[in-house]
């Protein structure tokens, strides 16, 4: 499976702890965007959204790296422990998902993004959307180890992807308890230290 990305991306990082996860070799294949290489024809052909993370398994092209993780759990998982069959628990993980892609990393690339790539000037109303995420996240983790129950889904590789990308940006979380509990054990799953080598990669941008 071909896999374009860059380590930095949290997306792209949310596809490689799925792929760790499920014992998944990708064949990885870095995209340099500042090059314009997301927008060669060649790549136009296999996404004509021309964004990373993109998979390409045996011809079938998908992007967006939630609907990349969910398709690599339901083609290649050996079970569903990563996401559930039952309707009921499928359907927490997939709030989680969306809570993650709408509101959590929304409120990342809402605040950071301008000041990064614009040189813009820091929005307080965007960083405040950033507090509400993270009080939202820790309401969920009250009483459960995991943010989606009592067991490690695809929703927890999503978020850590997030959560981790935020402490690279020196946002101190960890006056919500839950989420910094949740945190210490989420970086026990496999793949944690290549997720943090792209968090560090990420981290120049602010250096």
């Amino acid at each position: 499976m071909d896999f374009y990305y860059l380590p930095g991306s949290a997306p792209c990082r949310s596809v490689l702890l799925t792929a760790k996860a499920l014992g998944i070799e990708l064949n990885k294949k870095l995209l340099n965007l500042q090059a314009g290489e997301h927008l060669t024809p060649e790549f136009l052909k296999i996404n004509p959204q021309h964004t990373i993370p993109t998979l390409v398994d045996n011809g079938f092209a998908l992007w967006e790296s939630r609907a990349i993780q969910v398709y690599l759990v339901e083609k290649y998982g050996k079970d569903d422990a990563l996401f559930p069959k039952c309707p009921k628990k499928q359907a927490v993980v997939n709030q989680r998902l969306y809570f993650d892609m709408g509101t959590l990393y929304k409120a990342f690339a809402d605040y950071y993004y301008p000041q990064l790539f614009a040189k813009q000037p820091a929005d307080p109303e965007m960083y405040k959307k950033i507090d509400v995420a993270f009080e939202f996240l820790n309401t969920f983790l009250e009483g459960n180890n995991w943010v989606a129950g009592d067991q490690v889904t695809v929703a927890d590789l999503a978020i850590l992807a997030s959560v981790s990308t935020f402490e690279a940006a020196s946002y101190d979380f960890s006056k919500f308890a839950n989420v910094a509990r949740w945190y210490e054990s989420a970086k026990k799953v496999p793949g944690w230290e290549e997720n943090w080598e792209g968090c560090l990669e990420f981290k120049k941008f602010f250096n």
